[in-house]
């Protein structure tokens, strides 16, 4: 087939779109409340089986799979003639320089987020996490890419899709950035009442008579 590999590039690069959006709504779902909910201690149920962090990476591995395809099919595409640096660099696409640039920005995050997932025992906690939250900005731009770029962004099932991902995303987003509850004891406020009372009267005996005199 004459246009394979542009078929190649529209394909790869939609469902790489979709499986990315996958992996940060599963990576958001089993590290919020919502997955897990709450002990009655207040404390947050995090159990973490591994199967759940080997489907996130996996969902990770293979949309950078097949991103990567993405952009060699596009290369080999003899209609709009992609060159390696068109690809590579931000507005050097003779093609729509803009839409290809958001693309090529959202490659190197991708390649940064997967690299330092792959690293993540060898470096600090910290460090991984400030690059691991790359991947908002990833999905930001590799959608706008989507919609600029690809000629199948086009129709209205393409966008229903995406407004649908964009509001789950920033609902999963929202409980995970809620503040921790506090701690209840297993009586209840009213028993925190009466630890307290109960505290204070304890410090007033405690007190030597000269101070009361």
């Amino acid at each position: 087939m004459h246009n394979l590999p542009w078929y190649i590039a529209r394909s790869s690069g939609l469902v790489a779109w979709v499986i990315l959006a996958a992996s940060m709504v599963w990576g958001l779902s089993i590290s919020s409340r919502a997955a897990f909910g709450r002990r009655r201690d207040g404390t947050l149920r995090r159990p973490h089986p591994a199967w759940q962090l080997d489907l996130h990476r996996y969902l990770g591995g293979l949309a950078t799979v097949l991103v990567v395809l993405h952009v060699l099919a596009a290369i080999a595409d003899s209609y709009l003639h992609f060159t390696i640096a068109g690809v590579l660099v931000p507005f050097a696409s003779a093609w729509r320089p803009a839409a290809v640039a958001w693309g090529v920005v959202g490659l190197y995050l991708l390649v940064a987020v997967e690299v330092s997932s792959l690293a993540k025992k060898h470096m600090p906690k910290s460090t991984w996490k400030a690059i691991h939250f790359a991947s908002y900005p990833l999905f930001l731009v590799s959608t706008i890419h989507g919609v600029t770029a690809g000629t199948d962004a086009r129709g209205w099932i393409v966008r229903l899709f995406v407004s649908a991902t964009f509001a789950v995303i920033s609902g999963l987003t929202a409980l995970r950035a809620q503040p921790p509850a506090p701690k209840v004891l297993p009586g209840g406020p009213r028993s925190a009442e009466v630890d307290a009372d109960a505290a204070t009267t304890i410090a007033n005996l405690r007190r030597p008579a000269s101070l009361d005199a």
